[in-house]
């Protein structure tokens, strides 16, 4: 089968519908996490994972236990023929209550399937896409680039090398931004405190 038979043949609408329930979860970047699962979709087919329609069923409910945990999973179960192995999947990739987020991201990075480590990949690589300063602190931006570079390029190494030049990419222009972003601030500090200083 090819490619575009496989998309013909893809049936998502159940779990958009699962999905749906994310609208009330809305993000710091703006918009609300079920336009989030669609990022991540999407990013799943640019890198061609069409044969594999339970990573990118997953890929659209995969915040929906961590967002809304009351959430029946036995219902998500039910939805089709493949519904207990995308439950497994966001599983996977659901942070638990008593971990903490370097725990979590280890937890992935040592034990977590392939498909979970995919997953991961694509929605840090959406989450990096929406990391802004007018949204995020420098501080946690920082943060947040060297915890993919820590836990998430590691996954990418093991699963796809195409997801390691995308992520490497866009950790480098994050930071490429605080830095040009950092240098204005300083030089107008540094222009007001020589005046000061000569009055």
């Amino acid at each position: 089968m090819s490619d575009l038979d496989r998309l013909k043949h893809l049936v998502l609408a159940p779990y958009v519908l699962k999905a749906t329930a994310l609208t009330s979860v809305s993000r710091k970047v703006g918009g609300n996490q079920f336009r989030h699962g669609f990022s991540t979709l999407g990013i799943l087919l640019d890198y061609k994972y069409y044969n594999d329609s339970v990573l990118l069923k997953a890929s659209l409910i995969h915040d929906l236990l961590e967002d809304l945990p009351d959430t029946q999973i036995e219902e998500i179960r039910r939805t089709d023929s493949e519904g207990n192995q995308v439950v497994d999947l966001v599983l996977e990739v659901t942070r638990r209550k008593e971990e903490t987020k370097a725990q979590y991201l280890q937890r992935v990075l040592e034990t977590g399937s392939v498909r979970a480590k995919i997953l991961k990949c694509a929605d840090r690589i959406s989450n990096l896409t929406d990391l802004h300063r007018d949204t995020h602190p420098n501080h946690k931006i920082t943060d947040y680039l060297a915890q993919t570079e820590q836990f998430i390029l590691p996954m990418a190494r093991e699963v796809n090398a195409n997801m390691v030049i995308e992520l490497t990419d866009l950790i480098a222009k994050r930071r490429k931004i605080l830095a040009v972003w950092g240098l204005p601030w300083l030089y107008v500090l540094k222009m007001w405190l020589s005046r000061r200083v000569r009055v």
